[in-house]
């Protein structure tokens, strides 16, 4: 039965959602947008909206964005818990995977409610403010991160390569 194969990653996901949207409920019921709290040297914690995507790219569109990626991140979900399956048996690219699709359903349902995600992690260093980000986009940057490490270290060595280094060009 392969929907059994991916109920494990399938609870993951939700589990992401949960903590994300958990998280985000805490903060809203907390903050005012535009606030920010100071909690260490390179940490605050803020409440900001971003219509946007990452790094508030089209957050200045005209709202059409909103449909887009909410769109976007339907269809990506949609197509992970179709490849899923076929996955399972590889441990990181499944983890990666489900990273992306909880994440990518947590900003969803903010787009959903809101027309914008709630970001409200601030880091910063010497002046310089990382955009501010969520529980969501930190599961998506960490599972976009494994599906390049996935690559990386799933790449078959030439013999010439496991010989000693010899190029094969």
């Amino acid at each position: 039965m392969p929907s059994r194969k991916i109920d494990r990653w399938l609870w993951l996901a939700g589990i992401i959602v949960v903590v994300d949207q958990l998280s985000k409920w805490l903060i809203l019921g907390w903050l005012q947008p535009g606030d920010t709290v100071y909690v260490a040297p390179f940490f605050n914690w803020v409440l900001t909206f971003n219509p946007g995507a990452a790094f508030s790219f089209l957050s200045t569109a005209d709202g059409w964005q909103r449909w887009l990626f909410t769109a976007l991140a339907l269809g990506v979900s949609a197509w992970i818990v179709y490849v899923l399956p076929r996955h399972v048996g590889e441990f990181r690219l499944s983890l990666a995977l489900t990273l992306i699709l909880g994440g990518a359903i947590g900003n969803v349902i903010d787009r959903l409610r809101f027309g914008a995600v709630v970001d409200f992690v601030q880091w910063h260093v010497a002046g310089f403010y990382w955009p501010a980000f969520n529980v969501a986009d930190s599961a998506i940057t960490i599972g976009a991160l494994l599906i390049v490490w996935d690559q990386v270290a799933s790449r078959p060595r030439s013999e010439a390569a496991a010989r000693g280094g010899e190029s094969q060009w």
